[in-house]
């Protein structure tokens, strides 16, 4: 249920409201909007009359029910665009973000030198990934807590903030220092974390799962945002369909559906949803295109030697020219890089 109050309701009409809902024990979301205020109404609302709340107080402009299950993360719940800042580095609303970085940390000489190759053709945010969910209990699975102390090395050299995929509960006392946490796709729906996630300050960056809805994704977000925490960056990583040719299928439509159905700022990784080098730059000038926030791409120096996603990696040379490109998309689209 949402609570729409009229333009320019006195401030102790509504703290006075918010009050008496509050004590009728239903969660509250009060949205600031730059035209209207909403009071989102989250639990269970069932017991509660239209035309009773309407009565209650002469600021209220109309009540409405809202059908979908998501309410903290529903965009009738707060119209405006949430901006995610990451230590000046904006994302959401008309800002545009780059993140990249190699799939894996390998080595501090690898991770500082790939650091300073894509802040200097212009990503804010450097990626790389300390704990690896890997199909193979064979394969490479990551350098864990040292790997997280490159990354900080890297951020100390650079300045970037860092962005990294926390795969366990046990875990999280070592992302004290990360500035963005990731939940990668294959813990999308690993509750637990993610109500642990929603008690914590940093934002999270959700990545949609292998062959989920989004709608199951937004469940997953509004997990996070009713344990507190509203600093939450939805990705687009491709879904599995039954098409080979690609590792997996960039549902390109997700972003515009996703931020119809959301404030959140959403973002699109075309490197893990084509699994090619050169698919890269076309699915990045599309999700500029369609409406995203940013990008997550995967750069190493030397991708054939990789200890993981080698093919699916640019050199910071390839990232540098996809970056120009998108720089011009973004400018002709009016977002702020």
């Amino acid at each position: 249920m949402i609570i729409i109050l009229k333009p320019n309701s006195d401030k102790e009409k509504i703290k006075d409201l918010l009050d008496s809902l509050k004590s009728r024990n239903i969660g509250i979301h009060y949205s600031e909007g730059k035209f209207v205020d909403i009071i989102g109404l989250i639990g269970d609302t069932s017991h509660l009359d239209i035309n009773s709340v309407m009565a209650s107080s002469d600021i209220i402009e109309t009540v409405k029910r809202v059908s979908e299950p998501y309410k903290a993360v529903n965009r009738k719940f707060h119209p405006d665009d949430t901006v995610v800042d990451v230590d000046g580095a904006k994302i959401g609303g008309q800002n545009f973000s780059v993140i990249a970085g190699p799939c894996s940390v390998e080595s501090e000489e690898q991770m500082i030198c790939i650091a300073k190759a894509v802040k200097k053709s212009g990503a804010k945010l450097l990626r790389g990934g300390a704990f690896k969910p890997r199909t193979s209990p064979y394969s490479f699975q990551g350098l864990h807590d040292e790997g997280i102390r490159l990354l900080l090395e890297a951020k100390k050299e650079t300045g970037l903030p860092i962005v990294t995929e926390i795969m366990s509960l046990t875990h999280i006392d070592l992302f004290a220092d990360v500035d963005v946490i990731q939940v990668g796709a294959r813990n999308m729906q690993n509750f637990e974390l993610l109500k642990e996630l929603g008690k914590c300050d940093k934002p999270i960056l959700l990545k949609r799962g292998l062959a989920n809805t989004m709608d199951e994704l937004l469940m997953s977000a509004e997990y996070i945002m009713a344990g507190g925490n509203s600093n939450v960056i939805l990705c687009e990583r491709g879904i599995r369909t039954f098409e080979t040719a690609t590792r997996n299928t960039l549902d390109i439509s997700a972003v515009p559906l996703l931020k119809e159905k959301s404030h959140l700022p959403v973002i699109v990784d075309p490197s893990h949803a084509a699994g090619i080098a050169n698919l890269v730059e076309p699915l990045s000038k599309a999700a500029v295109s369609v409406g995203a926030d940013g990008l997550m791409i995967e750069v190493h120096n030397n991708p054939p030697k990789a200890l993981c996603d080698g093919d699916q990696s640019l050199t910071p040379v390839q990232f540098d020219h996809v970056m120009e490109k998108v720089k011009m998309l973004a400018a002709f689209e009016n977002r702020i890089m």
